[in-house]
C-alpha cells in the first residue's frame, strides 16, 4: 500500500518536474546516513570510497517508470562531468539481482548499481518516494535532495553539481 501511494505521488511529481526551476532542496539532516552495499558485480561499495568526490546517490526500482526515465539523463551527466571528481551510485530497492542486472545491461549503465535487498539503506536515508536522489559534497556531507524524476542533464542540475565540485 505504501509503495503504491509513493509511486502515485512520484508520478504526480514527475509530471510537474519540468515546471519547477529549482528542485534541489538543501539537506537539513543531522548528518550523512551510511551507505555500504554490494554492487551487481558482488564488490562492496561504501560512500567513504568516494571521499573527495561529489556523489549522486539515486534510489530507484525497475518497476518505477520515472526511475527508468531519468537513468539516461544520469548517464549524460556522468559524460558531461567526465574527468572530474564526480560519481553516481544507483541504489536499487529490494529487487532480484538478475532483474536489476538485465535492466542495467539493457541500458548500458556505466555507473555502479548497488543492491539494497532488505531496503535497510533506503530506510536509513528516509526514502519514501521513488526516485529519490541525494547530492553528497566532496566532504562526505549530503548537500541536496531531489524527490521525484529529475533531468540530470539539465543546465540546472549540471550547474548545481559543478558548484559542489569547486
Amino acid at each position: 500500500m505504501a509503495l503504491t501511494v509513493a509511486l502515485a505521488w512520484s508520478v504526480a511529481v514527475a509530471g510537474t518536474a519540468a515546471a519547477e526551476p529549482d528542485r534541489f532542496v538543501p539537506w537539513k539532516g543531522a548528518g550523512t546516513p551510511s551507505l555500504a552495499l554490494k554492487g551487481l558485480d558482488g564488490r562492496p561499495h561504501s560512500l567513504a570510497d568516494y571521499q573527495d568526490k561529489v556523489v549522486l546517490v539515486n534510489f530507484w526500482a525497475t518497476w518505477c517508470e520515472p526511475c527508468r526515465d531519468e537513468m539516461p539523463s544520469m548517464q549524460k551527466l556522468e559524460a558531461r562531468l567526465a574527468g572530474q571528481p564526480f560519481a553516481t551510485l544507483a541504489v536499487n530497492l529490494g529487487e532480484s539481482p538478475p532483474r536489476v542486472r538485465e535492466f542495467a545491461e539493457r541500458l548500458g549503465l556505466g555507473f555502479p548499481v548497488l543492491l539494497d535487498p532488505n531496503q535497510d539503506a533506503s530506510r536509513e536515508w528516509r526514502v519514501r518516494v521513488l526516485p529519490s536522489s541525494f547530492l553528497v559534497g566532496p566532504n562526505g556531507r549530503v548537500r541536496y535532495t531531489v524527490v521525484g524524476e529529475m533531468d540530470w542533464a539539465s543546465e540546472s542540475a549540471v550547474r548545481t553539481v559543478r558548484a559542489l565540485l569547486r
